[in-house]
């Protein structure tokens, strides 16, 4: 039986689950989405209350909302502490520069798991109820457009087959394993 282990895995996906909303609210904030399909409007909902006080403090800079990304690294590294306090019982020893390192480390693999997991529903979705309107498949499309663009530049769709979320895939994968993104315990 492994009682730590468990309440880690429990906790680190809650922290993961609302880490991810953030991400989402920043990203789509940052690609100017539709913020009256009810995915958006959930997102905000779930996101005001934490970041409406942030705003006070951390204003947004020439466009991009500052106080998304600092909450996201907060509470990446907050996960972080509470796995370690959870296995260790402190936090002595701990170098404060190696905690820093992983935090940018964890939200960079968060982003891009966002990316390739938002790629993969798209791809799905498109296979299953092509030409209906779904507020996911829609809010999706805003999202991954920026990414999709350069690819499709590269390749465009031929006779209808769209390959290019294959090159951002690959593109991703290698950037993972290229920084040693995913692995470790964070």
């Amino acid at each position: 039986m492994n009682p730590a282990g468990a309440l880690v895995f429990i906790l680190g996906y809650l922290f993961d689950i609302y880490i991810m909303i953030v991400l989402a609210r920043f990203l789509l904030q940052t690609v100017r989405a539709d913020f009256y399909n009810p995915i958006s409007q959930f997102i905000v909902k779930a996101t005001t209350p934490i970041l409406k006080p942030l705003r006070r403090i951390i204003p947004g800079f020439g466009g991009v909302d500052v106080a998304s990304i600092v909450l996201m690294l907060a509470l990446v590294l907050i996960k972080m502490i509470v796995i370690i306090l959870i296995y260790n019982g402190t936090l002595a020893g701990l170098s404060p520069l190696a905690l820093g390192l992983n935090v940018i480390k964890s939200a960079a693999n968060t982003l891009l798991n966002f990316y390739m997991f938002s790629i993969f529903v798209s791809i799905l979705m498109s296979w299953i109820a092509q030409g209906s309107y779904n507020p996911l498949a829609a809010l999706l499309h805003q999202i991954i457009e920026p990414v999709m663009a350069p690819a499709r530049k590269i390749l465009p769709p031929m006779g209808g087959l769209d390959l290019s979320p294959m090159i951002v895939l690959v593109l991703i994968s290698t950037i993972k394993v290229l920084f040693g993104l995913g692995q470790g315990p964070f």
